[in-house]
């Protein structure tokens, strides 16, 4: 049974404990320490991400003081593309709006989610990549949302050259995860962090690295929950098109 599955059917309870659990309590709309028993192994750090995702993805879209319709429309497109049941969907929503609460716990939101995941560096970057994904919903980054992310980099363990770098493989992207049809080179040699003058070497490098870091079974084995798979498929086929645009103007 999947993680949500255990958490509706009632077979594990308190599950996560600190503020994540107390998130996902009010998303639930019950406390959970009423219960018994708790959740171990990849089904925590599934959880842990899940809630850690859409709450503070909530926080980030009321930065600038306000959610603007493009920002609740990207929250439910990841929703709709993760095809999430009505259940977790309704969860999913409370979670977003338990995040835009002016007493959101961010720092200790984020400080459980690194132990959650523990030295799981590709599926931190996963989240960052998500929530980032979500702040440039209308088409831009505000300077609040960038000041809360980076800080959120920061405590995550990521250099301030990692963001800059997820940034510009998002742009490259189109700022959406782009199919890479029509594909610029420029963009192209974004979304693999490589310069032009970069050897052949160097591009299928950086290309197998990028690949290793979103391959989806290793993220979901990891703790990432199944159904951001998806996700993680989309960024993968984004590098393979963009390494395919370079091989073709390097006939290669």
């Amino acid at each position: 049974m999947s993680w949500w599955g255990k958490l509706f059917g009632g077979t594990f309870g308190f599950m996560l404990g600190g503020p994540l659990g107390a998130l996902l309590g009010a998303a639930l709309g019950h406390g959970l320490d009423n219960k018994v028993g708790q959740v171990h192994g990849r089904q925590r750090v599934q959880t842990a991400f899940f809630t850690a995702t859409f709450s503070v993805m909530g926080h980030l879209a009321k930065a600038d003081g306000r959610v603007s319709e493009n920002e609740i429309q990207m929250a439910r497109t990841l929703m709709d593309q993760m095809q999430l049941n009505p259940t977790l969907k309704k969860m999913a929503i409370n979670l977003f709006n338990e995040g835009k609460a002016e007493n959101f716990p961010l720092d200790d939101v984020i400080d459980q989610l690194k132990r959650e995941c523990q030295r799981r560096h590709d599926l931190l970057r996963v989240f960052i990549e998500i929530q980032l994904q979500a702040c440039y919903a209308d088409g831009s980054l505000d300077q609040a949302e960038k000041k809360i992310l980076l800080h959120i980099c920061q405590s995550l363990g990521f250099s301030r050259a990692e963001f800059d770098q997820i940034e510009a493989m998002l742009r490259g992207a189109g700022g959406r995860g782009g199919r890479g049809g029509g594909m610029l080179l420029d963009d192209a040699y974004k979304i693999l962090d490589v310069s032009k003058n970069a050897t052949d070497a160097e591009v299928k490098k950086a290309y197998r690295r990028l690949m290793s870091q979103h391959h989806p079974d290793k993220l979901v084995a990891k703790g990432l929950p199944e159904e951001m798979m998806k996700i993680a498929t989309e960024k993968t086929h984004e590098i393979r098109s963009a390494y395919e645009v370079i091989k073709k103007d390097r006939d290669l």
